[in-house]
């Protein structure tokens, strides 16, 4: 079971509700009911993103959960979106290109310190990350790739921009903090491949329960 809540009113970049209703209705979208539950989520899984989320894609038979501690929640192009950064290198990347589709899980509660530490740590190349962390998979309602029942809190997205980041265009600043040039491509932390960020319009929205 879920308990479903719109995308409507998940923008927390200070545009009121009522304009985020207008930007949707001029798209012709349906922004269905108004549920105090989606405010309320939507700081939840922006004040978790920090500590951690993952991000799951899949392609050719495979799902792999990534640990993620970036990403931006709002309104583009009059459509709900979460935006992730994937590095060049990352398995989740290549499944990403196959099939461009996610999903964000949440936790709920402090239960998910070890999945989130293992699926940040390993790579999906190598291991088989959905058994390794004993998760289970949950069946979709907009895309293909499944939720996670361990992390309750989902978002079903369809990639609708890719777009590699440019390195002449970021400040030096975070270069060299982000993008060691000396750090290879498979460290797991900060390392010299850039991020693709992925666009995904939010197709679904729930707590699975």
């Amino acid at each position: 079971e879920r308990a479903l809540y719109t995308m409507a009113v998940m923008d927390l970049e200070g545009i009121p509700i009522d304009e985020v209703l207008r930007y949707l209705g001029a798209a012709g979208k349906d922004p269905g009911p108004l549920l105090p539950l989606a405010e309320d989520c939507a700081r939840e899984l922006l004040q978790r993103l920090p500590g951690g989320l993952l991000l799951t894609a899949g392609a050719a038979g495979r799902v792999n959960p990534m640990t993620i501690g970036w990403g931006t929640l709002g309104i583009q192009w009059a459509t709900p979106i979460f935006t992730v950064f994937v590095r060049e290198n990352r398995f989740t990347r290549q499944l990403l290109d196959q099939n461009p589709e996610f999903t964000i899980s949440a936790p709920q509660g402090e239960g998910a310190r070890e999945i989130l530490s293992l699926c940040g740590t390993k790579s999906g190349r190598e291991l088989d990350k959905i058994a390794a962390a004993g998760l289970t998979l949950a069946e979709p309602e907009a895309i293909s790739v499944p939720a996670i029942r361990e992390l309750p809190l989902t978002l079903e997205c369809r990639v609708v921009y890719r777009q590699p980041q440019e390195p002449a265009a970021i400040d030096p600043r975070f270069i060299r903090r982000f993008y060691p040039p000396e750090v290879d491509s498979g460290f797991c932390g900060a390392n010299r491949d850039y991020h693709t960020a992925y666009y995904g319009e939010i197709l679904a929205a729930y707590i699975l329960e």
